[in-house]
């Protein structure tokens, strides 16, 4: 209990100002995530989860003693949205594994489907930015709602496998560093940053793996009597 008291309350201080500690921890754990899905580890989906639920508590600061933060409905919402994507991701990488594959195979997901990933992404931040707008989200809402609806896509688009999943998190990035800057939410801020030219990385690694994965090879004899 002393641990979860001292994680709760605990800061490090930065010029004249201080970050939460479990903001800084639960970023930690999101890279960690990041670094085992570029390299295709189940182990990546249930650490991302540790980090998700660390920083819903940030993001909903209000509700966690932080008198005067910020509350990012996008932000907290979307650590939610996370853990329940991140289950699916897990059982989906799982099962490929059993049936004695790798835990994914990257594939490019194709026009039609990213296309459908465009059209998602406006469509989705224009029909939550009035509701986070209701609900007090912090300004400007569409970005908040525009983090919120890419990582949903990144995320599902990761345990879908397709290469492109990465591509998202960089459109996700560009909007989301300055609008955790203005919150005041340096450590995410700074992670996202460096996490911006990580997702580049990432998405060439996919993208050599998809080039070299090898296609399924037929072990069984053909059966003359189906000829």
């Amino acid at each position: 209990m002393d641990f979860l008291q001292w994680l709760f309350e605990a800061r490090i201080p930065v010029g004249s100002g201080s970050l939460l500690v479990r903001e800084v921890v639960g970023n930690v754990f999101g890279l960690l995530s990041a670094l085992g899905g570029m390299r295709r580890r189940i182990w990546a989906w249930p650490v991302g989860i540790v980090g998700n639920l660390l920083l819903l508590t940030v993001f909903l600061g209000s509700l966690f003693g932080g008198a005067g933060a910020a509350n990012l409905l996008g932000q907290a919402g979307r650590q939610i949205m996370f853990i329940m994507v991140s289950v699916y991701g897990w059982r989906q990488w799982q099962r490929s594994r059993r049936s004695g594959g790798q835990a994914v195979t990257p594939q490019w997901a194709g026009t039609r489907i990213r296309l459908g990933m465009v059209v998602f992404m406006i469509a989705g931040t224009l029909v939550l930015t009035p509701l986070f707008r209701v609900l007090g989200s912090y300004e400007p809402v569409w970005a908040d709602a525009w983090t919120f609806v890419g990582s949903l896509l990144a995320t599902y688009g990761m345990a879908k496998g397709w290469v492109e999943f990465w591509l998202v998190w960089v459109a996700v990035d560009l909007v989301g560093v300055p609008l955790l800057f203005s919150a005041g939410y340096y450590a995410t801020a700074f992670m996202y940053v460096f996490y911006g030219g990580f997702t580049l990385v990432g998405f060439f690694v996919w993208a050599r793996a998809q080039r070299h994965a090898k296609p399924s090879i037929e072990t069984l004899l053909p059966d003359p009597t189906l000829q």
